[in-house]
């Protein structure tokens, strides 16, 4: 798959990228997707969620009332589940929500997004890039001219680039990462994928081991 390659003020260069059809050609696995940012969204969750239960609870452990004559149900302690104030029954605790993927099936995801995106011609290669300084408004110039201005849009670099990723980070629809970084929720979170020359390498690279 060949695709034309733009300049940051969104004109032609003349060039030409071939997209190995390998990466961004393949039959996309749904379920393989869905696994990848399954585990993604799992990863997020701190897992620090506690309520108090029985035997945690601080208060007396008297029986609080006599077991026959009062016309209600026995009760032996103010710490029971049933009154207010008592421990929480069956309640959360703290635990970690990760659960383990094949390299093979994540690889496979992303390859899958990746195809997913030059199938539905959501995908733009521009020329590697760089700013002198960090400048939120050269970044949204540079969103303009490409027409993604106020769409969700991730940008993916050859290498770390502090002045472009500082110059984004304002931007909430908009996001840098680097070809190593690259994740499958990322990719279909973003309604534009921006891939720089140089970027084109490394995912084909590190999705072919």
């Amino acid at each position: 798959m060949e695709v034309k390659v733009l300049d940051i003020n969104g004109k032609d260069t003349g060039r030409k990228v071939q997209l190995s059809d390998a990466v961004f050609g393949v039959e996309p696995n749904n379920h393989a997707v869905y696994l990848d940012v399954k585990q993604y969204l799992a990863n997020q969750r701190q897992g620090t969620h506690k309520a108090k239960e029985r035997n945690e609870v601080a208060g007396s452990t008297r029986k609080i009332k006599k077991q026959k004559g009062t016309g209600t149900a026995r009760a032996g302690s103010a710490k029971s589940p049933v009154f207010v104030g008592g421990g929480t029954i069956f309640g959360p605790r703290p635990r970690s929500y990760s659960f383990k993927l094949n390299k093979g099936l994540k690889r496979l995801a992303r390859k899958s997004a990746l195809s997913l995106k030059a199938k539905e011609s959501n995908l733009i290669v521009v020329e590697d890039f760089n700013f002198d300084a960090p400048s939120t408004k050269k970044f949204l110039s540079v969103l303009s001219a490409l027409g993604i201005e106020g769409k969700k849009s991730l940008f993916v670099l050859g290498d770390s680039n502090k002045n472009v990723y500082l110059s984004s980070r304002n931007l909430k629809a908009s996001k840098v990462v680097t070809s190593s970084e690259l994740s499958t929720y990322s990719i279909l979170n973003a309604n534009n994928l921006v891939l720089t020359e140089g970027s084109v390498e490394g995912i084909v690279e590190n999705l072919s081991k």
